[in-house]
């Protein structure tokens, strides 16, 4: 057990460090390290990401930076999906196809991760040099952008339940989009504080489905909740333009493999 204390202090530094999302990190571990079937990793990878995110919301709330009218659309959307997905999983079951579909959403939620990992900065920058009045949008998508951020909370909700990853840079990533004016803080803050609920709902479900190791969700929370202070502080001194390319291009071989291999246990032996 004190394996994956350790495991969650690592994953807990990296994330302080990197701020990339824990899930992209401790659910392929959980899979390929401690041999987990995937829906053992992600339904305890919810709860643990539920833990760790409840106290950076708390934080941020203190210090006011979180949008909650943006939380409240986004949530009317991911929830409900959550949900949904949840009734499914328990209709159809956790037969070996769907350990499949779930490895492979993994995969590719873990890929997009990578990517937008890297090019974060230059999205961000990019849209800096925009200039389109106080909201930063143009005045037709700006008069969707409510729908559209139900829209990414319906498509977050079905990917955080099936794969555990995509409310840490994935939605981080959507909201830089739809709200370019915002402070990089109130983003953060307000993806942090959405993520919540939707991985709480969501770890309620996959505890509802026998899929969450509740011992072993403990020993991650008790190693991970210190790295992720230790990481915080660490983060100021360590050089950020060198450790997020690592930790993307180590997502991105981490998911390409599972992917090829998930994609080739598919294929009948000839």
């Amino acid at each position: 057990m004190i394996a994956f204390s350790l495991a969650g202090l690592l994953v807990g530094v990296a994330v302080g460090v990197t701020g990339v999302g824990g899930g992209s990190l401790m659910t392929p571990l959980l899979i390929l390290l401690f041999g987990f079937a995937p829906s053992a990793a992600v339904g305890t990878d919810l709860l643990y990401a539920a833990g760790t995110k409840g106290f950076g919301t708390w934080l941020h709330g203190r210090q006011q930076t979180v949008d909650w009218s943006v939380v409240g659309l986004m949530a009317s959307g991911s929830l409900p999906a959550a949900v949904l997905t949840i009734f499914w999983l328990h209709y159809v079951g956790l037969d070996p196809w769907v350990e499949h579909l779930m490895t492979i959403t993994l995969c590719v939620a873990i890929i997009a991760t990578a990517v937008l990992t890297l090019v974060r900065k230059r999205i961000m920058a990019r849209l800096g040099e925009e200039n389109m009045g106080e909201s930063g949008l143009p005045p037709r998508l700006l008069a969707v952008r409510s729908p559209i951020t139900v829209i990414g909370g319906v498509v977050l909700g079905v990917l955080v339940t099936l794969s555990s990853v995509g409310a840490g840079v994935l939605g981080t990533t959507l909201l830089l989009l739809l709200y370019p004016r915002r402070a990089a803080i109130r983003i953060v803050g307000t993806d942090i504080a959405h993520a919540v609920p939707l991985t709480l709902v969501a770890g309620v479900g996959h505890l509802s489905l026998g899929t969450t190791d509740l011992p072993v969700l403990g020993f991650l929370l008790l190693g991970s909740l210190p790295g992720i202070y230790l990481g915080t502080r660490l983060g100021s001194r360590l050089p950020d333009g060198l450790l997020r390319p690592i930790i993307s291009v180590l997502l991105l071989v981490i998911g390409a493999s599972m992917l090829f291999d998930s994609v080739m246990s598919l294929i009948p032996p000839g």
